[in-house]
């Protein structure tokens, strides 16, 4: 873009492949999550392909349109993954499901064998108090997605947290106060991918 802007270089052609590296990033997200968490990076990957091909002119922007119920269909799918793990589970509330679409979830565990949770957030928020919870097996994963919305997640102060979730165009943050912890043992790992959306901490 710098070279096109100051021509120093016709970089027209090269500027018709930038969706392909948001291919790239949405497959990066898939790898460093170990795949639990599907429909963000996947959606991210449809997308960008489809505006790959569009603007290599492989494609008429009325075929892709055909398709966008694909989208739902997928988003169903993880849904229904979702609650299948967390039913899977033998322990109440020990793993959570928890989906806002176009609305808002809010989901308490106080379970002293806590192992995860799915959160996802689209168009919408969704938020997890785990202040009376504790942990058996550390380190507990909660996997997140956030497209064009946001997931909250309430610790104990306690707890130590690593946060390892993708943003694009988007914010990740643990909000707490900085404190010397008594203990070096990950507690919770957030993992996940944030599009125009934002994943948050709090105690």
């Amino acid at each position: 873009m710098l070279a096109e802007t100051t021509d120093a270089y016709d970089a027209d052609i090269l500027l018709q492949y930038v969706p392909s590296l948001f291919v790239l990033l949405g497959l990066y997200a898939l790898v460093v999550s170990d795949f639990p968490n599907l429909f963000g990076p996947i959606a991210v990957v449809v997308v960008a392909v489809a505006w790959q091909l569009l603007t290599l002119d492989y494609l008429a922007a009325e075929q892709v349109t055909q398709f966008w119920p694909l989208f739902v269909v997928a988003f169903g799918i993880s849904i229904i993954v979702g609650h299948f793990r967390s039913h899977s589970r033998g322990v109440a509330d020990a793993f959570i499901s928890s989906v806002g679409v176009f609305g808002g979830s809010e989901q308490r565990s106080t379970t002293a064998a806590f192992e995860g949770a799915d959160l996802t957030a689209l168009f919408g928020g969704v938020s997890l108090d785990l202040r009376e919870a504790d942990i058996e097996d550390r380190p507990a994963t909660i996997n997140t997605t956030a497209l064009f919305g946001g997931c909250e997640i309430t610790v104990p102060p306690e707890w130590n947290v690593r946060m390892d979730v993708l943003p694009v165009f988007g914010a990740v943050e643990d909000e707490r106060k900085r404190r010397d912890r008594d203990h070096d043992e990950i507690d919770l790992v957030v993992t996940g991918f944030a599009a125009f959306g934002g994943v948050s901490v709090s105690d």
